[in-house]
């Protein structure tokens, strides 16, 4: 108890430079776990693209992205009329751009695809999709930022299309997104018979082994991936979460800097008392665990307030309307676990200098210190 209360006294002599260093830690961990947070729901909103009530996604062979992948119509046909699987849509992704919008989404699906199924209309009615000559589909977020309305003509790309319906999705990238029909998105986008992926459902879940192998026997340029599989390994999935956690470290040894500038300052300007508890009996372990102690309490109190501060800001994000739907506020547990053991090691290591200094002092020579 009175060693606690050395570390809180020690803190205490000098606010200004600890209120800096927990507001370092603060701030480092609040952008770790805003990066992190978002590129995480980034990547589950764009696996969700593919996981509209399917399980398995059949796309071409060593792309480097999705857009690239062409699927032939007649591996759709084939697949489709396979005993174990339930059902399988193309699904053709694009992007165009549009006056005051340099990317925009689009996406060729069938009149029977879940993502339309699923949603809410706002305006127009189911039956009217691919029936209306160069008709599209527009998400309600899109028809915001492209001031669209029932039956208005939006340009997109170099074309102009006729709006004859808006729809709601919960996914933010799928809501701001234009839904044309696949054979117009084929002509549309020069890929004339074929699309990007296949999202396919079984009506056995256990039959994926068996399905996978058809596919690599009957479409060796092909390959099929569990959604959980395909979540795992698709490069730009792994990209964006290494990203996200490179930014959020470099935020965090910039954090540990300060922390061990704090306790640098601390030791030296501590010199003569050091050596006073040295001559009081406080062996080296001693002095170590106190800058340590120190340290420690700084990050653990800088990790909090920026666990507190990130969820703020994640929250106050996920409320601009231009971001509605794109920011996902789940807030993983594991996550904040790490973030928080990072920032009570980076503390820790900015104390170990300070550390073996205060130990290496002697008392005779420091008690004429200056």
């Amino acid at each position: 108890m009175i060693f606690f209360k050395l570390i809180i006294t020690n803190l205490s002599r000098h606010r200004v430079r600890t209120a800096i260093s927990i507001a370092g830690i603060a701030f480092s961990v609040a952008a770790m776990l805003t990066v992190v947070t978002i590129l995480q729901g980034a990547v589950a909103m764009f696996s969700g693209l593919l996981s509209a009530n399917s399980q398995i996604v059949v796309f071409e062979k060593n792309v480097s992205d999705l857009f690239f992948s062409n699927v032939p119509d007649s591996a759709v046909h084939q697949i489709q009329s396979w005993s174990i699987v339930d059902h399988a849509n193309p699904v053709l992704f694009g992007v165009v751009a549009s006056t005051d919008h340099p990317i925009i989404t689009c996406f060729g699906v069938t009149a029977d695809d879940a993502r339309l199924r699923d949603s809410t209309w706002v305006a127009g009615r189911p039956q009217s999709f691919a029936s209306v000559p160069n008709g599209v589909l527009l998400g309600q977020r899109a028809s915001d930022f492209l001031h669209a309305r029932l039956g208005s003509q939006v340009a997109i790309g170099h074309g102009t299309f006729t709006v004859i319906g808006i729809i709601r999705l919960k996914n933010g990238f799928e809501d701001g997104g234009v839904f044309m029909p696949l054979r117009m998105a084929q002509q549309f986008f020069h890929k004339q018979n074929a699309s990007s992926v296949i999202t396919v459902k079984l009506h056995n879940r256990k039959d994926a082994a068996q399905f996978k192998q058809m596919i690599a026997q009957h479409f060796p340029t092909l390959v099929a991936l569990k959604d959980q599989e395909f979540d795992h390994t698709y490069s730009q999935f792994k990209i964006l979460k290494a990203t996200a956690w490179a930014v959020g470290i470099c935020g965090l040894l910039l954090g540990g800097l300060g922390v061990a500038n704090t306790m640098i300052m601390s030791v030296f300007t501590r010199i003569r008392e050091i050596a006073i508890l040295r001559v009081n009996g406080f062996s080296n372990g001693q002095i170590a665990a106190m800058i340590f102690g120190e340290s420690g309490f700084v990050s653990i109190l800088g990790a909090v307030a920026g666990l507190l501060l990130g969820i703020a800001t994640i929250f106050l994000l996920k409320m601009i309307p231009a971001l509605h739907g794109y920011i996902d506020s789940h807030l993983q547990p594991w996550v904040m676990l790490i973030v928080v053991v990072l920032a009570f090691l980076t503390g820790i290591a900015g104390a170990l200098y300070p550390a073996v200094y205060a130990m290496r002092v002697r008392a005779v020579e420091a008690l004429r210190f200056e």
